[in-house]
């Protein structure tokens, strides 16, 4: 029997492996994966839908080993057990699940839950879905190897039984045709082997269809129940509260409400088993924070950090437990925001105390009672969950919470306005004072909805307003906390010696605690539009939006397309920054490299950070190689036009990096300007001329004209004074004195050693060159005026005079008539003051 059914199961993969190769492979659940063995069975396709072909006589030996080699890997393969047994247990408790929330909520009885539990009974679902996402992942990897066996068991017994037919026609020998039959009944077992887990294979894919289409469905009610309740909000669902039946039958509703609590908790407990990244992620990440905020606590003890600068942050690094406790609540919510309702809630539940403790001390100022207020609050919402099984107390608790949450917001406001007096507020308690009256007005409505039988826009309303009130303040102290962190981290590597933070300790830990504050604000505005109901329908339509395509010819372009490639491109230019002010600041000047490398490095790093960033911007934006290739088209195109300038410039760029004739703080002097090298970019360099002018010098400029840099090889600079002595000095003692004013001159170089020289006899003086050098290029001035001061002082004191150029004029009586009128003007004075005439 068995043989008969293995033989039937080997006729009918045979059939469809050569008659159709690929519908194989969409058999319920036995989709191949993506990997080499799927490969190695694509390869073969072609020569399966080719059908079989006999083998040529010289060919059957080496077949035959190669076969029997083959069939002896099968049965090793297949000899252990069946590898889906695995996943039989996985896929059994998943099913569970869905049979559990598919008996106790039906479609029907979905829109008479609470929208919390719509929300908790759609993260299940979701989180169903993942699970069977993962477990179809790994039947496909389980299922491969089997797969391609039995492909290559059918095609490899087709051409044998091929070659037994053809046997008669090529007179096969007949020790050849017995082994051609025994091969044929070796394939024949390996059928088999394979048929069994195939169709075990092929059951629990069905199995597993059936499943994903609950799944599926069930997700498509929840959203429907949702969609359903955020429509009714504006519509009478109850009847007025003063014609409420004053008796009803509440024990379905406590079943409900049972089985819903019973639900939630297997929901916890299955998500508590996955094994997720989030998970461990947040795990490991708590148990590092831990450690970091005992290790400042201590290090703050010890009074290595500046916590009387900001008493707030000192407070935090004084309760280090206090902040741990804070921020691993509030990583819940961040890391795992699939996790169940339950476990966000509970985490929110134990971070009460740490919120009110962990706030800054400014707050007490601002808030004065509210953050009590708000606490106690959001701790009187969580006790309402018990009274759901009874309607009537439910309701007249909703209303009795909304009145008083308006009452205290009322006599708080009240309370501020006396205590303030005539002071005009500040910006930040208008805002709060803004807020607290549209609180009021909200709470105002809710008590409405609720007398006249809108409990759905009354309960929103409230549970809205205290739940986003009372986040706001959690998350106002985590980002206290947070900055805490940072600033007391930034000053500890800043007295560490940290190139990256130095002397900006202060500027950085401002910016990231803007930064934290920004990120917290977009949390709670997010939160806060989901507690409102208005999340769901406002990401339906901005996603609508952005999804819109604009065609141009081959061009797709959506406004989601340019806001990912904004943002890849604004990502792309922050980390190219980054990169490159580490390498320059904390990496590259730890290694011995020679001069101007490390600045080469530095600024290749970033452009190649830009490139591709660009590039991965363009493919993140949708953008095909066609359509890059089109755009580089028309690039060239306007590089041959009219862009040959910058096409040099970025190569001249790119040879100043590698050949390094210039680097940042050289003194350069090129086409006339005279300066300091403050930045090489790939087009241009900027140079700051000693006047504080930043010039912009292309870069084919550089290479093209003629370059002069003062501190290419080093910092030296000579320094030349002219000296003029009277006539009738002694030469040798005017040159020993100045040589030994020189030699005294403090940063005056011994090497290259000072010299002193005569050089020359000029109209009014003895001239001579006083010659030396200073170490550091930007010095020299100063050296150069420290050294004339010294000379002069020298020469007065040592009695030399120091002449001045001089004309000495003698006039005398001309007789009268000796010059005629017309040659007044053209008498000459020569340097003894002699007249003489023109003629």
């Amino acid at each position: 029997m068995h043989r008969l059914v293995a033989r039937v199961a080997g006729i009918l993969l045979t059939t469809a492996l050569f008659t159709s190769p690929a519908a194989f492979a969409q058999l319920p659940g036995l989709a191949p994966a993506n990997d080499g063995s799927a490969a190695a069975a694509d390869s073969q396709a072609p020569a399966a839908a080719q059908g079989p072909t006999a083998i040529p006589v010289g060919d059957i030996a080496s077949r035959i080993s190669d076969d029997e080699r083959f069939l002896e890997e099968v049965r090793l393969r297949t000899a252990g057990a069946d590898p889906t047994d695995r996943l039989v247990p996985a896929l059994a408790a998943i099913e569970r699940s869905v049979n559990e929330k598919s008996k106790q909520f039906r479609s029907s009885d979905l829109m008479q839950l609470p929208v919390m539990r719509l929300e908790s009974l759609d993260r299940h679902w979701r989180f169903d879905a993942r699970q069977f996402a993962q477990w179809r992942e790994d039947m496909k990897l389980l299922v491969a190897t089997p797969t391609t066996d039995a492909q290559d068991v059918a095609r490899r017994r087709a051409d044998w039984v091929a070659t037994r037919d053809a046997a008669a026609d090529s007179r096969l020998p007949a020790p050849l045709l017995a082994r051609v039959t025994a091969m044929i009944a070796q394939l024949d077992q390996a059928e088999a082997l394979l048929s069994k887990p195939l169709v075990r294979q092929i059951e629990l894919g069905r199995r597993a269809n059936r499943l994903e289409a609950r799944i599926t469905a069930g997700q498509a009610s929840v959203a429907a129940a949702i969609k359903h309740i955020d429509r009714r909000l504006m519509r009478l669902d109850a009847s007025p509260i003063w014609a409420m039946p004053r008796s009803t039958d509440n024990t379905p509703a406590l079943s409900a409400l049972g089985n819903g609590l019973k639900i939630e908790a297997e929901f916890l407990r299955e998500y508590s088993k996955s094994d997720g990244g989030n998970q461990r992620a947040l795990h490991a990440l708590q148990a590092l924070l831990l450690a970091a905020l005992l290790w400042l606590a201590w290090r703050a003890r010890r009074g290595d950090l500046p916590t009387a600068q900001h008493p707030s942050y000192g407070r935090v690094l004084r309760r280090p437990m206090s902040s741990w406790l804070l921020l691993a609540m509030m990583g819940i919510p961040l890391f795992e925001p699939n996790a169940p309702l339950m476990l966000h809630q509970f985490a929110m539940l134990v971070a009460l105390v740490p919120v009110l403790r962990m706030l800054p001390l400014e707050a007490r100022g601002l808030f004065g009672p509210w953050p009590l207020a708000a606490t106690a609050f959001y701790l009187l919402q969580r006790f309402e969950f018990l009274l759901l099984g009874n309607s009537h107390v439910y309701r007249w608790y909703l209303l009795g919470l909304a009145m008083l949450a308006m009452l205290l917001t009322l006599w708080l406001l009240w309370r501020a306005r006396v205590r303030r007096g005539n002071t005009p507020p500040a910006r930040a308690v208008r805002l709060l004072r803004a807020g607290a009256w549209a609180g009021v007005a909200m709470l105002a409505v809710s008590v409405l909805a609720n007398v006249f039988g809108n409990v759905s826009l009354a309960e929103t309303l409230v549970s809205a307003l205290i739940d986003s009130g009372y986040v706001a303040l959690a998350l106002y102290a985590s980002v206290n906390v947070a900055s805490a962190l940072v600033h007391a981290m930034l000053h500890l590597a800043a007295g560490a010696g940290v190139r990256v933070v130095g002397d900006s300790a202060d500027t950085m830990s401002a910016l990231a605690a803007r930064g934290l504050a920004l990120a917290g604000i977009v949390g709670w505005v997010i939160f806060t539009m989901q507690q409102f109901r208005i999340w769901r329908p406002a990401y339906a339509l901005a996603r609508d939006i952005l999804q819109h395509a604009f065609t141009f010819g081959e061009i797709s372009i959506s406004l989601g397309n340019v806001l990912v490639f904004a943002i890849a491109v604004v990502v792309a230019f922050l980390s190219a920054r980054a990169v490159r002010y580490l390498l320059r600041n904390e990496v590259l000047p730890k290694m011995s490299l020679p001069r101007g490398v490390d600045n080469s490095i530095a600024s290749l790093s970033y452009y190649a950070m830009l490139m591709l960033g660009l590039l991965l911007a363009l493919s993140a934006a949708g953008f095909k190689v066609g359509q890059l290739a089109f755009v580089f088209g028309a690039l060239g195109v306007g590089i041959g036009l009219g862009l040959q300038d910058v096409v040099k410039n970025f190569v001249s760029g790119l040879i100043l990096m590698f050949e390094r004739p210039i680097q940042p703080g050289d003194v350069v002097d090129v086409g006339g300007t005279n300066g300091r090298v403050r930045m090489i970019g790939m087009r241009s360099t900027t140079i700051s001329t000693f006047e504080g002018a930043d010039v912009v010098v292309p870069n084919g400029l550089l290479l093209s004209e003629k370059l002069t840099n003062w501190t290419l090889l080093d910092r030296r600079r000579r320094l030349d004074v002219p000296v003029g002595v009277a006539y009738g000095s002694d030469v040798s003692a005017v040159i020993a004195l100045l040589r030994e004013t020189v030699v005294s001159t403090k940063d005056v170089a011994e090497s290259p050693a000072p010299t002193v020289l005569f050089i020359g006899m000029g109209a009014s003086s003895l001239d001579f060159s006083v010659r030396a050098w200073t170490h550091e290029y930007d010095d020299w001035v100063l050296v150069r005026s420290d050294l004339v001061t010294r000379i002069h002082t020298a020469l007065v004191q040592a009695g030399i005079e120091i002449p001045f150029p001089q004309q000495d004029v003698h006039l005398r009586s001309v007789p009268d008539g000796w010059l005629r009128p017309r040659d007044a003007g053209a008498i000459d004075e020569d340097r003894n003051g002699t007249p003489s005439r023109d003629d």
